[in-house]
């Protein structure tokens, strides 16, 4: 019998998020490649904060008690949003940039990772723990 919570059911769980994340994350990407062009991975950057900003709430979901449940904790926090953020992504569109000799670009690539995920991360905290 299925359970979510049985060790098939849990991977399944976080296939299901995965599966979700990864056509969010290739979705957000065209829709940026679009928009802005290859001059910049404006893709990457966009999953890593949105990502960034859903792990946020949902660790302020967990530490509110909204989100308690094993089965939904996994499939949002690894499944769906471990599909969709991009860290490895990150990595190598920045280590190309310095290769192509855009070392401006490289910086600003990480910079703008680096403090906007945290900054969407404290948000994402933020917008959850606020009482009001």
């Amino acid at each position: 019998m299925f359970s979510a919570t049985s060790s098939l059911g849990l991977y399944m769980v976080i296939a299901l998020g995965g599966a979700l994340g990864a056509c969010l994350r290739y979705f957000i990407s065209q829709m940026a490649l679009q928009w802005f062009g290859k001059g910049f991975p404006f893709g990457t950057l966009a999953v890593n904060i949105l990502g960034s900003c859903l792990l946020g709430i949902v660790y302020g979901l967990i530490e509110s008690e909204y989100v308690a449940g094993h089965p939904w904790r996994t499939f949002l926090s690894i499944g769906f949003i471990g599909a969709l953020t991009t860290f490895s992504t990150f990595s190598l569109d920045t280590l190309l940039l310095m290769q192509q000799g855009a070392w401006l670009k490289a910086g600003m690539n990480i910079l703008l990772n680096l403090f906007a995920c945290l900054l969407a991360a404290w948000l994402g905290i933020k917008l959850i723990m606020m009482k009001g």
